[in-house]
């Protein structure tokens, strides 16, 4: 699997792409904005999960849907954030499981904030 930083349209995001073996084609593992400005890390800068799920606009979070330890799937509701007084779903975008929920109901966040974090299954070849 090989990591790249992708920008478009301004938007940085960091996409996982695997290599299917026997094929001349290669699928999108995980495609998640990224922000500079809000890693998702400990106190000692280590990262907890692969995937980083992060607010697409500025809002605030009204639910939280999941807990850390919970097994996820790619377009499993993480978190609901209010924005311009409409609801929007913040999603999983990738298989695996919650590493670290970075938010609580009533955070307000601004865009690219890390929401949640998500580490993907090892895989043994």
């Amino acid at each position: 699997m090989k990591r790249y930083s992708i920008t478009v349209n301004g938007n940085a995001y960091d996409v996982m792409v695997e290599e299917v073996l026997g094929q001349n084609t290669a699928q999108s593992r995980a495609m998640t904005p990224t922000s500079p400005t809000a890693p998702a890390s400990t106190e000692t800068g280590e990262t907890k999960g692969d995937i980083r799920i992060v607010a697409p606009m500025n809002g605030t979070i009204i639910d939280v849907k999941v807990k850390p330890g919970a097994n996820v799937e790619n377009g499993t509701v993480i978190a609901v954030l209010e924005a311009m007084k409409m609801e929007n779903d913040i999603v999983a975008t990738g298989d695996g499981v919650v590493a670290t929920i970075e938010v609580s109901k009533g955070t307000a966040v601004n865009t690219g904030a890390v929401i949640a974090t998500i580490k993907t299954p090892t895989r043994q070849f």
